[in-house]
């Protein structure tokens, strides 16, 4: 029987929101309270730049230059440096408990590229692996992975550029690797491929490279993590305001 995955579509989300989205469902399966079911979160971001554990120590000026563009900063526990999320990018949360399928950080972040790259074929673009992770057309970045591993449960994930407007990476050095640069797939194509166009292809190779079944999340459960997830970013905006 092969292993059931639930898919959780949160919409346009708040980067905070999300970490704590993400943080809700990696708790749960610490908890052993979600009948150790999986997730797979798909969003889009607000603009939002956010640096890794190798963060090269960016400056209180850097960031303000970076907010002053209309974008959130955001410091994670993910690996990588720092990248942009926003409008056009399709963002998944794999919270999984890499027990269930290969205990092996190293096979998780291989079957993401794989299944980014077969998901690329789809479109006739012929994506590729380099010794820099993610997944390339040329020397272009399409998708960008950065994960965090706690007892081999997963959070963090990768990025894929549908739409994306590729200016926002013009104002960083794009996951620290100079030289390179950052496409999309309607840069690639020549023609508008949303979000919308790819989240159902992208399922379905989700689906085939983990050999797993994916179910949808319930409605009322659904609603009500969002809900959380929410008000916990709301919660600490507010008191990070209160304190400026």
């Amino acid at each position: 029987m092969s292993r059931l995955v639930k898919v959780l579509w949160a919409g346009r989300f708040h980067y905070g929101s999300g970490l704590h989205l993400q943080q809700l469902l990696a708790n749960a399966h610490k908890s052993n309270i979600n009948n150790n079911y999986d997730t797979v979160v798909f969003l889009e971001h607000n603009p939002v730049y956010t640096v890794g554990i190798r963060n090269k120590g960016y400056t209180e000026e850097e960031e303000k230059k970076l907010k002053e563009l209309g974008a959130e900063f955001y410091k994670t526990n993910r690996g990588g440096l720092i990248t942009f999320h926003g409008p056009g990018q399709l963002v998944v949360y794999p919270i999984l408990n890499l027990k269930h399928f290969v205990p092996s950080i190293k096979w998780y972040v291989c079957q993401i590229e794989k299944m980014i790259i077969r998901l690329c074929a789809e479109y006739g673009i012929k994506g590729e692996t380099s010794p820099d992770t993610g997944v390339w057309v040329d020397d272009k970045k399409i998708c960008a992975i950065g994960i965090h591993g706690s007892r081999y449960i997963t959070t963090h994930g990768l990025a894929l550029n549908c739409n994306t407007d590729i200016h926002w990476f013009s104002h960083i050095v794009p996951c620290g690797i100079e030289g390179k640069g950052v496409t999309s797939i309607s840069r690639e194509l020549n023609a508008q491929v949303t979000i919308e166009d790819v989240f159902p292809l992208l399922k379905n190779a989700f689906q085939d490279q983990f050999q797993c079944t994916l179910i949808d999340f319930p409605v009322g459960e659904a609603s009500e993590l969002l809900r959380k997830a929410n008000s916990n970013y709301n919660f600490d905006l507010g008191r990070a305001n209160s304190s400026n």
